[in-house]
């Protein structure tokens, strides 16, 4: 056994080792062990949490870090649950998901409501936009909702607030119907026989055939054909008392007339002689010659005109141009040597850029740039995006209202290309008619056409089909503004009645 005084003396110094000064050379080691774990453990979050940002997952079943896809869910009604192949995620739509880079399956799906189904092939590093699924009623309840002894046409405004039918052909008379309330609302329209040449001549026969709305949704424009002549009249829907009548204001006579803007004054119209110009009536104004030897054209927005003609340099050859106003001349972007072949243009704008899709006979082209001004020596402007066959000469094609989807038709067939995938799909409606139906836009990712005497919807790639309700073919097809309901035109005995199919349930 120690003495006390030894014991005590070597506490003493355990003590006084312990609580030895640290000198600096100790304190810059720790100090600099202490900084370098910092980092790393900085270095290691910042670059798990960019590499999560960018997609990059554990592969549970191959135990590899990969880079996957983001892809985000939304449908109507919202509120549906997801699966990603046969798992279900832990979050209703609208949501959000990544998944490895590979083919994936997704179901969308909502108690009373069709399964929605989509399968993709998600690459790495992308947005995957599953947001446009439209969910229908298993049982899908239609109703009438408006009769008619007869019906000549049906056209539906753009904002989706009004249809226009007319029941008779020879009458200047049309049926204005507010579907912007469950319970719809009818006025009467008589154009003034001041508005139209010949209203009281004896034995003329007049023909009234509507065209198309405004993107405002208050004018439209109405062709009058009497005897063998024909005038364009615009139709203020709000007060038909300032109608004009633009071939007789201009003097001016039309084979074609869009709509510039939402003013119902100014317009775009070829003239018999084939001149593309721009109209003013509440100036009184003529443009000079736009575009020379056009045979058909189209607007997009209130000023960028595309167009198919004949070229003025070589009258055996087709042309397909655009012109953008107040440029000096129209802009040829496809020169076709022969009259023979199919020619079909149209354009958009996608984000910052502007796209024209071209067919010709069995090949589509879309180009991506921008539109070629007046200081262009050439067309370089737009460059070739992407270009495609197809199995028949082009009947239509044309981009989805939001510019990220081009369809084109061929008869029963039709192909899709999707702009920010740049992904086509092939595909064909079923049916038993010989007769191709235009397929039209519904929204921007579904198509409607009358086919075996019914509407049906579709995706822009074939998918996701539906069967609404009756329809008569030759008539306009339209979602109400808040997507509840979808209106069309049936034949029910001897009487018309505009239908609607309820597409939310309450």
């Amino acid at each position: 056994m120690q003495p006390p005084i030894k014991k005590c003396m070597q506490t003493a110094i355990i003590v006084a080792y312990m609580f030895k000064r640290t000198s600096k050379k100790q304190l810059l080691i720790r100090r600099t062990i202490i900084y370098i774990v910092m980092v790393f453990a900085v270095l290691v979050i910042v670059a798990g949490t960019i590499l999560f940002i960018l997609g990059y997952r554990i592969d549970g079943a191959k135990g590899n870090l990969e880079q996957g896809g983001l892809v985000q869910y939304d449908s109507t009604p919202n509120g549906a649950s997801v699966k990603t192949d046969g798992k279900m995620i832990n979050s209703n739509t609208p949501t959000k998901q990544t998944v490895i880079a590979g083919t994936h399956s997704f179901e969308i799906s909502k108690d009373g409501y069709d399964t929605w189904k989509k399968k993709i092939d998600v690459k790495a590093g992308t947005l995957e936009w599953l947001d446009y699924a439209r969910l229908v009623p298993k049982d899908l309840k239609t109703e009438s909702v408006a009769q008619y002894p007869q019906v000549a046409g049906e056209v539906a405004s753009r904002d989706n607030k009004w249809l226009m039918v007319q029941e008779k052909s020879d009458a200047a008379t049309f049926q204005l119907v507010d579907l912007r309330a469950k319970d719809i609302k009818t006025t009467t329209i008589s154009l003034p026989a001041s508005l139209y040449s010949d209203a009281a001549t004896q034995n003329v026969k007049h023909t009234f055939t509507m065209q198309e709305w405004d993107d405002g949704g208050r004018y439209v424009i109405v062709k009058h054909a009497y005897n063998d002549k024909s005038e364009y009249l615009v139709v203020d829907t709000q007060d038909v008392g300032t109608s004009e009548n633009i071939s007789r204001s201009l003097s001016l006579s039309l084979n074609q007339v869009k709509f510039s803007g939402t003013s119902g004054n100014v317009f775009y119209g070829l003239s018999s002689d084939g001149v593309i110009r721009k109209l003013d009536i509440s100036n009184g104004t003529i443009s000079r010659g736009l575009v020379t030897n056009a045979k058909s054209f189209d607007l997009y927005d209130t000023d960028i005109v595309t167009y198919v003609g004949i070229d003025p340099a070589n009258a055996a050859h087709q042309v397909a141009g655009i012109y953008r106003d107040g440029d000096d001349e129209p802009h040829v972007l496809r020169v076709v040597n022969d009259l023979t072949t199919a020619v079909s243009i149209d354009t958009t704008r996608y984000y910052s850029s502007d796209y024209v899709a071209i067919a010709e006979g069995l090949k589509v082209t879309v180009l991506k740039g921008r539109y070629p001004s007046s200081s262009d020596a050439d067309n370089s402007s737009l460059k070739q995006f992407a270009d495609y066959a197809v199995s028949a000469n082009v009947d239509t094609l044309g981009f989805s209202g939001s510019g990220d989807r081009l369809v084109t038709q061929s008869g029963t067939n039709f192909t899709s290309f999707e702009v920010e995938y740049q992904r086509k799909t092939d595909a064909v409606v079923s049916t038993s008619e010989t007769a191709a139906h235009t397929l039209r836009w519904l929204d921007d990712a579904y198509l409607w056409a009358v086919y075996d005497g019914h509407l049906s919807i579709r995706e822009f790639d074939g998918t996701n089909v539906h069967v609404i309700m009756s329809m008569e073919p030759g008539f306009d097809a339209t979602l109400s503004q808040n997507g509840k309901f979808l209106y069309g035109i049936v034949k029910n005995g001897d009487r018309y009645e505009l239908q609607r199919a309820t597409m939310v349930l309450n």
